[in-house]
């Protein structure tokens, strides 16, 4: 069997992040473990991130994965370090190829960030942006409600808007950005309502794209690719409600994509005991 590529989240947001690898890197085997039971990790200390993460991490080591992928922005921000340093195998998070591809869009030098509160509190994309383009302003605003709305699959429609503009109001009050970065890959999944709340002319940045090219790259690096005529059946478990994330996995993952993934439980004892 071919070494995949493993990918956990704190839910169903790396899924987008998951798609885009696919998409990119047809050839390549994920192995995706979205820790839906304990989600959101947003409002979690910075100790149980790094728990939950290396948990996640220790479940998809078994199962012999040649790379990993942090496709969480809470757990990049709190966890992305340590795992590299004690990791033999190649480590991406998210946070990077996002400020990246923000840098290069942005015209005014002014981006802004939404993301959960863990994320904005530890100021990951701030240092991020600013370690690259000094005289970058960037503003900053945690959204606690949006990962809960998207696990319960509200991702459009008026209750959506209503949770979008009051929660974004702060931001496009004080805030000149021509820029947002969608600092949590749940975010993505309400693109469309966040873009008609900001407008036309705020360019909007999913870290997804930018996180699978970067994979591609490090694979190539590092001699991993594939370049059989091999394409896979994509292994993908959850922690939680299984239901609920095939419902969501489906509006993400249109035909044929989805006929190409395996979905299954995850052993949360074994989760726990890892």
């Amino acid at each position: 069997m071919k070494q995949a590529i493993g990918v956990i989240d704190s839910g169903v947001g790396g899924l987008t992040v998951a798609h885009e690898l696919m998409r990119q890197l047809p050839k390549e085997k994920l192995i995706y473990l979205g820790d839906t039971s304990r989600c959101p990790y947003g409002p979690r200390s910075k100790e149980e991130v790094q728990q939950f993460t290396w948990e996640m991490v220790n479940f998809l080591l078994e199962k012999d994965i040649k790379m990993l992928v942090v496709a969480c922005n809470t757990a990049t921000a709190f966890a992305l370090q340590s795992l590299k340093e004690n990791l033999n195998i190649p480590v991406i998070g998210v946070i990077q190829p996002g400020s990246r591809a923000a840098i290069k869009f942005t015209k005014t030098n002014h981006v802004g960030i939404i993301g959960t509160e863990g994320t904005v509190r530890s100021n990951a994309y701030t240092n991020a942006l600013k370690n690259i383009k000094d005289e970058l302003e960037v503003s900053a605003l945690a959204c606690p409600m949006f990962v809960p709305m998207v696990e319960q699959g509200i991702l459009e429609g008026q209750q959506a808007r209503e949770v979008v503009e009051d929660t974004l109001s702060p931001l496009l009050q004080y805030s000149k950005m021509d820029t947002l970065i969608l600092g949590c890959t749940h975010y993505p999944l309400l693109k469309n309502t966040i873009q008609s709340v900001v407008g036309e002319e705020i360019t909007i940045i999913s870290s997804s794209e930018e996180t699978a090219r970067e994979t591609s790259t490090i694979l190539d690096v590092h001699h991993l690719l594939n370049k059989d005529d091999y394409y896979p059946v994509h292994q993908f478990y959850t922690t939680g409600d299984l239901e609920i994330f095939i419902e969501i996995s489906r509006s993400i993952f249109k035909e044929p994509h989805l006929q190409m993934v395996t979905i299954e439980q995850a052993n949360l004892h074994q989760l726990q005991d890892s």
